[in-house]
């Protein structure tokens, strides 16, 4: 046992009586500095000691070790009431045995580390853990407010399943992780959504739950769909095309044509030497290879053009070259563009698109393997509030002006004055980059 400075605790309320240290913990025996001075029930100042009850109280760590605060607590029986009560401990979180302190810190941590590493760090079960993050989150989300996006994305993001995810596209940012993706889910979002009318675009998928919630709730907002969900489909061909070719391969052919398929997903512009030639051996030897590759970069072309009307002209033209031997590996984006002509050609109009949140699913998937046992409720405040992950923006600074007063017996007096800024900071969310970069560094 080694005994240890007795203000240890930097809490005046509390008076140490001794403190006792062992391997892993700090055991603090303490009580309150001062006495109650009337009855809570009756509020009379008449009342006499009724016995005591130890407490054991939760800290912060000190020196590193699990921190106990063991406080002698007094009971009292009132002359006015006879009921009895017991002292407030204070600073002492109302829910739990545990500094308010602590309470907020593991706040703070639960977003950023598992859960069972702080339960162990500090000496408690991994349930209170759990329930401590889940009110730190609902405080923050009484009081954090997300700019309304004028452009847009409603996406999916694979967080254990399919979520359904709201960026700002403008400032690249995410407002909003749903924890599924049906219609009634986006409907209720949109519904609530503070500022709804400032929405102008959305980007999305070909998901119909999306674009049946946005008709129902936006009725005046332009629907885009993301131009990398259709291009997408256009290499699903090529490789549709690749996978029929490959069963009537031999096991070397096969290994081949596996080795090769980045080539053949690769722009033909793109190609380096080493690439072309091993391009032209299959385009060459495969000729329905070769004819769904050019359909592959036809279709890319589509995109190229400079209006609504050039698009859908070149969009017919590719359609009608569809050769009959390869007609049913592009079937689906011939089948999609005919559900969805008006929001794909609307890309030509506004052309808007939700790259940045496409290149989250990779590091997202990353990040939800390395918190495997994460409810989503958890990663999904560790994406939205994180320490330092949200894009905030401060009004801008207005320098003062000069103006004049007439003086009756002095002429005029020339005066500054600083005229406060409009508005107050912005928050557009958790911002994509740096989520990226923090995801990459291992500091989520």
């Amino acid at each position: 046992m080694t005994l240890i400075p007795t203000n240890i605790l930097h809490l005046p309320v509390y008076s140490v009586i001794t403190v006792k240290e062992t391997d892993h913990d700090c055991n603090i025996y303490a009580e309150v500095a001062k006495q109650p001075y009337k009855c809570p029930h009756c509020t009379s100042e008449g009342f006499v000691g009724f016995g005591r009850r130890k407490q054991l109280i939760r800290d912060l760590q000190i020196l590193g070790k699990r921190v106990g605060i063991y406080v002698d607590t007094r009971r009292f029986r009132c002359h006015g009431c006879k009921r009895t009560f017991y002292e407030t401990l204070p600073e002492v979180d109302e829910k739990r045995l545990m500094t308010s302190r602590l309470v907020k810190w593991i706040g703070q941590q639960s977003v950023k580390r598992p859960f069972v590493h702080i339960a162990e760090e500090i000496g408690i079960d991994e349930k209170t853990v759990k329930n401590i993050f889940r009110d730190y989150v609902n405080e923050i989300e009484k009081t954090v407010r997300f700019e309304t996006p004028q452009w847009m994305g409603i996406d999916e993001i694979h967080i254990i399943r399919p979520r359904c995810v709201i960026s700002n596209i403008h400032n690249n940012t995410i407002v909003e992780i749903l924890p599924n993706r049906d219609k009634k889910t986006v409907v209720r979002y949109l519904h609530d959504l503070d500022g709804r009318d400032d929405v102008r675009y959305v980007a999305m998928d070909m998901w119909n739950p999306y674009r049946d919630a946005v008709r129902a709730t936006l009725p005046e907002v332009s629907i885009i769909i993301d131009k990398f969900h259709v291009l997408r489909m256009a290499n699903e061909g090529l490789e549709n095309a690749r996978k029929s070719l490959r069963e009537g391969l031999s096991p070397k052919q096969r290994r081949g044509l596996m080795h090769d398929r980045f080539v053949l997903l690769k722009r033909e512009k793109d190609l380096k030497l080493e690439e072309r030639i091993r391009f032209d051996v299959w385009t060459k030897n495969y000729p329905a290879i070769g004819e769904a590759y050019r359909l592959k970069e036809q279709f890319f072309g589509i995109y190229d053009a400079k209006s609504r009307s050039e698009a859908l002209f070149r969009y017919n033209a590719w359609k009608h070259s569809i050769p009959a031997e390869v007609e049913e590996y592009f079937l689906p984006i011939i089948t999609a563009w005919t559900n969805w002509n008006k929001e794909i050609l609307a890309y030509f109009e506004h052309r808007v698109t939700n790259a940045f949140t496409e290149s989250l699913n990779s590091l997202i998937r990353i990040m939800n393997r390395l918190g495997r046992g994460y409810s989503f409720e958890a990663l999904r405040a560790k994406i939205l509030f994180t320490e330092g992950i949200q894009k905030k923006v401060k009004p801008k600074f207005e320098r003062q002006r000069r103006y004049t007063l007439p003086d009756d017996a002095f002429g005029m007096i020339t005066q500054s004055s600083s005229t406060q800024s409009e508005g107050a900071e912005k928050n557009y969310g958790a911002d994509i980059s740096t989520l990226i970069r923090m995801i990459e560094a291992g500091e989520l």
